[in-house]
């Protein structure tokens, strides 16, 4: 038995994030070790718990994942947990698909309970009904209490306790109009100065919740059986199969990881670790290219850092070598745009040189391209999510396309992903939780069938 709980809203924005970054720097000054988890397949928010807890956050995905997948890597990171806490997001209900992939969705699959953060700013009595129909919508979903957000005055929050207990949902507590608060952007990397913000608002935070939540009421009303029974009948294909590594060589897999490239799933490093060594280089600031056998060039924010990438030329040189030798890389979103032959950070602006191993330039707009991406490689089914704001001069794609990629629903997209010699890269941040990140390049032809490049790009190798 240990808490567990779901936190999630009626609806995007109400608070669920500042909520439980605070709830988790409490359980810390607590003496208590919290599992950070999040729904879905934002990696900021994931960063911000595992600064808040001290502890790698891990994504819970329904159209990533299996199931039974989702069920194993609970059970897996929680184990030496004293508490799990899963931030949700968008509403409750609002899934891929529905109710598919919704916060409900793992509430279920975890058999653990939701506590409900809600925005009371402008509301009171009448959010009474909306407690009431998020508590009785669907009864497997267990909603154990709610804390309010944004309250104004005591008043306030008298009409608020009021309908708590019309709608038979208790109040665990609530977090006053703190006008002055504000978490750092959302589009902007973890440096130095970001996480020392950070981490100032998070124990403001903390300070607020431990003043006016009843933390221990709602640690005993989410106390829970651990671990989560598998879904019946269980099958081993949640279960990694380790079998084909017996007498492999171990390899050695360098990861780019700094502020600029920070978008990474913690099950995808995880299930890396299992082929051999992890070594970390860093691309913003002059790293050189570590002795490896895999090289993974993960998302991030390359814009926000332009400037210093276009400096790192001896690392584009290390690269370039790496790859003409033969080397296995994948860059996936921000890494793809370090692998392009330029950045352009605005409209009109400067057009930063990068290490021009694929012929696009690539340029920021307002624009959000945004969704689950799905492809198969030679049969090797592969699904992730895509999220950026570039627009892409692409001359010559169709000579370095791999496979297309398609949305959830078909619809194929604009950018395919991309095969040069070794080299796989496109936009999507692939999950590789249940695929082997291997078989890509188990599934390359055995002909030669890499483009060379054009003969207009040639001067600028």
């Amino acid at each position: 038995m240990k808490p567990q709980l779901l936190i999630a809203s009626p609806i995007s924005g109400s608070g669920k994030t500042t909520f439980t970054l605070g709830l988790l720097r409490v359980l810390r000054r607590k003496g208590l070790r919290p599992q950070p988890f999040k729904c879905g397949a934002d990696c900021i928010d994931t960063q911000y718990h595992t600064l808040a807890a001290d502890c790698d956050s891990v994504n819970l995905d329904a159209w990533l994942a299996s199931d039974g997948h989702i069920q194993t890597i609970y059970n897996k990171y929680a184990e030496q947990a004293d508490v799990c806490v899963t931030e949700g997001t968008a509403g409750l209900f609002d899934g891929y698909n529905r109710l598919q992939g919704s916060n409900a969705h793992i509430a279920r699959l975890l058999k653990i309970p939701v506590v409900l953060v809600v925005n009371a700013r402008t509301t009171a009595y009448s959010v009474a009904p909306i407690l009431y129909g998020f508590k009785h919508f669907k009864n497997y979903v267990q909603v154990v209490g709610v804390v309010f957000n944004q309250v104004a005055s005591p008043a306030h929050l008298t009409l608020l306790q009021e309908a708590c207990a019309d709608a038979g949902v208790e109040c665990l507590g609530y977090l006053p109009v703190v006008d002055d608060f504000k978490l750092p952007p959302r589009h902007s990397g973890l440096v130095l100065s970001v996480r020392r913000t950070m981490n100032e608002q998070i124990d403001r935070i903390a300070s607020l919740i431990e003043k006016y939540v009843n933390v221990d009421k709602l640690l005993n009303l989410c106390e829970r059986i651990f671990p989560c029974q598998h879904i019946l009948p269980y099958t081993s294909e949640s279960e990694p199969d380790v079998r084909h590594l017996v007498g492999r060589k171990k390899l050695q897999i360098a990861i780019a990881r700094d502020p600029a490239f920070c978008l990474l799933s913690q099950e995808n490093i995880d299930s890396l670790a299992q082929y051999g060594q992890i070594s970390y280089f860093s691309p913003l600031y002059g790293s050189d290219l570590p002795s490896a056998d895999l090289v993974y060039l993960p998302g991030g924010y390359p814009e926000l850092f332009a400037r210093q990438l276009y400096r790192r030329k001896r690392l584009f040189s290390q690269l370039r070598d790496y790859i003409e030798g033969g080397g296995k890389l994948l860059a996936e979103c921000g890494g793809m745009v370090l692998l392009s032959h330029s950045l352009t950070v605005r409209q009109e602006g400067t057009a930063y040189e990068m290490a021009n191993i694929f012929p696009f330039d690539f340029t920021m707009t307002t624009r959000t391209n945004a969704g689950y991406r799905q492809a198969e490689y030679h049969g090797l089914a592969l699904r992730g999510y895509e999220s950026h704001y570039t627009e892409t001069a692409n001359p010559d794609g169709n000579l370095f396309t791999a496979t297309p990629v398609y949305t959830m629903r078909g619809n194929s997209t604009s950018i395919p992903l991309f095969r040069y010699k070794n080299v796989f890269a496109g936009l999507v941040r692939w999950y590789w939780g249940e695929t082997d990140m291997l078989d890509l390049w188990k599934k390359v032809p055995t002909e030669t069938n890499s483009p060379a490049f054009p003969s207009f790009w040639q001067k600028n190798i």
